[in-house]
């Protein structure tokens, strides 16, 4: 008896997190000025999570994907103006038959089988995925030294000239490109710290309860707040 030699493929499952043992999960916490003014314990089910790099690229490009708009559209013969009257009669004038000036072998008639507005390129990704992505490259960044826990983003004018002074003193001063290339992740919001940072190039405020795989890989230092660490760990917790 023949039997089928095709095997149906499984939807690959996500699994838990692991976390991965990386020494102490304390960190240092600065203030505005880059001096330490104590130390915070990071949970290991966010910052010490192993690497998957496969997931993360899925959840990067469904994310950018979702950002798409279909811009691109061609007008068919219903939508083209005019072309309501039949150009002639059907038979007695030895001509080929038309309904419409705008059918689309006419010119200026309609596009067939043309792009159109209504195409959809959103992917759908589940919760689960998501988290695990982000809980990944927060635990790469944080193994990498490349984030920072700030005491507070205490400042105390919308000025673009302190935060520079700020970010100079938590990042260093950048290169010739001038951008600072940093993601400040709050806990609390305060007008002054994104009207502060706004005019600054590479430089971030995203709020602790709206963190994406895309921004943090997109920025090389990530400072976070004191008060967004536990906001994370329950925000985003298993």
């Amino acid at each position: 008896m023949a039997t089928d030699s095709k095997k149906t493929k499984k939807a690959p499952s996500v699994r838990k997190p692991k976390a991965v043992a990386l020494g102490s999960m304390e960190a240092e916490v600065f203030d505005f000025n880059n001096k330490a003014v104590g130390k915070i314990e990071m949970p290991k089910s966010v910052f010490g999570v192993s690497w998957n790099p496969g997931l993360i690229k899925q959840v990067v490009l469904a994310q950018m994907a979702n950002l798409r708009r279909p811009w691109a559209h061609a007008k068919g013969r219903g939508e083209v103006r005019g072309g309501g009257r039949k150009p002639w009669k059907q038979k007695g004038t030895g001509r080929s038959r038309h309904g419409s000036i705008r059918s689309p072998i006419w010119k200026g008639g309609g596009k067939s089988h043309g792009p159109t507005k209504e195409r959809d390129y959103t992917q759908k990704v589940n919760k689960k995925m998501k988290r695990t992505a982000l809980f990944s490259v927060l635990s790469r960044k944080f193994k990498d030294g490349e984030i920072k826990i700030v005491k507070a983003f205490d400042i105390e004018k919308p000025k673009t000239a302190l935060m520079a002074t700020a970010l100079t003193a938590l990042v260093g001063r950048p290169k010739s490109t001038k951008k600072y290339d940093a993601l400040l992740v709050y806990g609390t919001e305060t007008k002054n710290l994104s009207r502060a940072t706004r005019n600054l190039p590479k430089a971030k405020v995203l709020d602790s309860n709206s963190l994406n795989v895309y921004d943090i890989l997109n920025y090389k230092h990530l400072l976070i707040e004191e008060k967004a660490v536990e906001t994370i760990a329950n925000h985003y917790k298993i």
